[in-house]
């Protein structure tokens, strides 16, 4: 479902214009959004951290689906290994803000189930 509104910029982008960098401007203009959402709607207005309403990373993705469609400059291919490529690039693209998160937890009781 994310690569729909990065997808249908890309086309106008590319078929208007012929630039290549429709879904990474699409991207970083929907970050942007959601960043100032979280930011004043989360967390000034209802004072929740920040840190737990991060958006996911997609900038990575939507450069790999712009450098498809420059590569091939077909529509088809795009869609096929660029689409693999977005969903396959999604998840490793946010390793980096979550590894904070990712602690070692020692229970003293042993093990939970026993």
């Amino acid at each position: 479902l994310l690569i729909t509104f990065p997808a249908a910029s890309q086309y106008f982008l590319w078929e208007k214009m012929r630039l290549p960098i429709g879904a990474t401007f699409c991207v970083l203009t929907l970050h942007f959004g959601q960043w100032m959402n979280r930011v004043f709607n989360f967390y000034y207005w209802a004072w929740f951290p920040v840190n737990f309403t991060t958006p996911g990373l997609m900038i990575p993705s939507a450069i790999f689906l712009d450098v498809m469609l420059m590569m091939t400059g077909s529509y088809m291919f795009t869609a096929l290994l660029g689409g693999m490529g977005w969903s396959l690039l999604f998840y490793p693209s946010n390793w980096t803000w979550l590894a904070p998160f990712h602690l070692a937890v020692k229970h003293p009781t042993g093990p939970l189930m026993s």
